[in-house]
């Protein structure tokens, strides 16, 4: 038998954009269920591995304290603009970044407290730090102060559609029993699909079932299939994700803050011995969920930074794997077991004979110094510091999956898209559920704020939608 269940709003999610959908719809004084298809304990989706929200501090008139002050909504704006080569669609850059501020305000009178950190150098953006698992237990308390009935072990397969094209809820599996959830609206919000072994495969290449998950393991993008079943246009980059590098003995599934930072400052090898990335292009924030994919593309999805005693100070180690240190560089190769020992130290001395001596005296970690290199194929372009302080230290590192950029297409109003580009009357997207935003590569940050912005959004109009039914 079917279990139905009628509500205003049905959202499908419980990381940060299902709870802000529907913390704002039950403001708009909505009756909500919010499906969670992970367990209470597992709860929050990728949220719950997160650290930090990026905003226009410069925009903000709180008593909060950020790591960077005049971060603005345009310089926001441009490094989308930047780092998506001029992809990113401009309408949902544009409500991202201008509504930023508005949210973060809002959620900071429902009684969030953020943490502050000292900012990580060659961080340029406002960003405020955060414990994810903290984040959703504080909102979802609130939900279910606010008498939202929230659904565990509810996954969600079928979007229901009616003859007249209007959205009519979602059906769902409720703990191995099928329930039909009515409703007026329904918000999608449950994230990517990046943590599936078969879509992984089917969108990156052989191999990639094999990726390391950052995050829940419940992202696996049945929501965003039962949205295309029903005539959902897909959007975004489906092939690409922010596959951020990542400590190599980090855990195959939910690790989690393994990352290493600071390889801007050093250089990364791989197996062969060789270069593959310009480690200097820009701030870390703008190159770390790239360089993830290109070092997991490398012989054995595996690659090694490597710095000396002048800046592994300004590494910030935080995988479970220990460092690895010697006194000469051959001794490094060989302790960190890089196939190739004699090709790497010629890497190594060839890049510090391009090395501009003087430059490096003037190292400012804090700055895109354009300290580069002289004569090499591949150049570094920032932080051209030579490697010739002992003793010398190496991490070896990974790709790690965090998410997913491709999803269903939605307008400004978070409204989905069908494959004719007309709206599909009742049905919204929020999070990393939708594409379009994030191509090529992501500032580090974003996806919490989009995904709160969009859920918060997301709502308003659902509920504009359901007063004019």
């Amino acid at each position: 038998m079917t279990t139905t269940e009628s509500y205003d709003v049905v959202v499908v999610g419980c990381g940060i954009a299902g709870i802000t959908a529907g913390l704002r719809a039950t403001e708009q004084d909505l009756s909500v269920a919010l499906l969670e298809k992970a367990p209470e304990d597992n709860r929050g989706g990728h949220t719950q591995f997160t650290e930090s929200f990026r905003i226009p501090t410069a925009d903000i008139d709180l008593d909060v304290e950020f790591n960077v002050e005049d971060y603005s909504a345009s310089d926001f704006y441009s490094d989308i603009m930047k780092v998506t080569n001029y992809r990113a669609d401009d309408d949902l850059a544009e409500v991202v970044t201008k509504e930023a501020a508005e949210t973060f305000e809002w959620l900071t009178e429902l009684g969030m407290e953020w943490e502050y950190q000292a900012p990580h150098p060659g961080y340029t953006a406002g960003r405020v730090w955060l414990d994810g698992e903290e984040m959703i237990d504080h909102y979802v308390e609130i939900l279910e102060e606010e008498g939202v009935d929230i659904y565990y072990n509810a996954e969600a397969q079928g979007v229901d559609r009616g003859d007249d094209g209007h959205v009519e809820g979602v059906t769902a599996f409720v703990d191995g029993q099928r329930t039909q959830f009515e409703a007026e609206a329904t918000i999608l919000a449950a994230g990517d699909y990046g943590s599936s072994k078969e879509k992984r495969t089917r969108y990156y290449g052989r191999g990639y079932g094999n990726m390391k998950v950052r995050g829940s393991r419940y992202n696996t993008g049945e929501v965003i299939d039962a949205a295309m079943d029903v005539g959902a246009k897909s959007d975004g980059e489906w092939g690409d994700a922010h596959m951020a590098l990542i400590d190599a003995g980090s855990p195959d599934v939910e690790g989690g803050i393994t990352r290493i930072d600071g390889y801007q400052y050093g250089l990364i090898l791989n197996h062969d011995g060789e270069r593959f990335v310009d480690e200097g292009e820009d701030a870390r924030a703008h190159t770390y969920a790239k360089f993830g994919q290109r070092i997991f593309e490398q012989p054995f999805h595996e690659a090694f930074i490597v710095v000396d005693s002048n800046v592994v100070d300004d590494v910030a180690h935080m995988g479970p794997s220990r460092a690895v240190s010697a006194d000469s560089l051959e001794g490094l190769a060989r302790r960190l077991d890089i196939e190739d020992v004699e090709q790497a130290v010629e890497t190594i001395e060839a890049y510090n004979e391009a090395c501009d001596a003087e430059a490096a005296a003037n190292y400012d970690p804090e700055v895109l110094d354009g300290n580069e290199t002289d004569g090499l194929d591949l150049p570094k372009s920032n932080w051209a510091l030579p490697l010739d302080e002992p003793p010398y230290t190496g991490y070896p590192v990974t790709g790690g999956m965090t998410f997913a950029f491709g999803g269903v297409a939605i307008t400004k109003d978070a409204e989905v898209l069908d494959t004719t580009d007309s709206v599909i009357p009742g049905l919204y997207g929020a999070g990393n559920v939708t594409g379009g935003l994030f191509y090529n590569n992501y500032p580090g940050g974003t996806g919490l704020t989009n995904a709160a912005v969009y859920g918060k959004v997301a709502a308003e109009n659902a509920a504009a939608y359901i007063r004019s039914e």
